[in-house]
């Protein structure tokens, strides 16, 4: 398993690459990629993601471990930007593999379900108006519910 948390971007083809390669017992791999949304109607000037190091892969890895175990996983991919994110940015990363592709579907958006969720990132979205804290919204934690 691999987690990182990372200022820096990263190269979604060349880490969706990478992963996919040595993956011989595994029949599919399944990747996703968060990008920062502007607000409806657009004016979101940047995003703000701030984390505590060491207490943030130790939960993202835990998460992992589980994921593995649930849906059978032989690898999983997780990473999550934090600093100062422009609207079109990548901000994570999730990439799993499995024998079969419903597993490698259903752990990914497990993962991705905690990541948007309960991972212990905090979110501020900047404006021209100032800036705000992101809440976690309802949608997101009843997509978490159902697993």
């Amino acid at each position: 398993m691999d987690i990182r948390v990372q200022e820096a971007p990263f190269d979604f083809g060349a880490e969706a690459e990478g992963f996919a390669q040595g993956h011989t017992e595994s029949g599919a791999v399944v990747t996703f990629t968060g990008i920062v949304r502007d607000l409806v109607g657009g004016g979101l000037d940047r995003m703000e993601i701030e984390h505590y190091p060491g207490m943030t892969e130790g939960a993202l890895m835990a998460q992992a471990q589980e994921a593995k175990a649930r849906f059978g996983l032989g690898d999983v991919l997780v990473i999550h930007r934090y600093g100062v994110l422009r609207p079109g940015e990548m901000i994570m990363m999730v990439a799993t593999a499995a024998r079969h592709r419903g597993d490698a579907f259903h752990a990914a958006e497990f993962l991705m379900d905690y990541l948007k969720s309960r991972a212990p990132f905090w979110k501020k979205e900047f404006t021209a108006e100032g800036g705000e804290w992101v809440a976690a919204k309802d949608e997101d934690e009843d997509a978490l519910a159902r697993w």
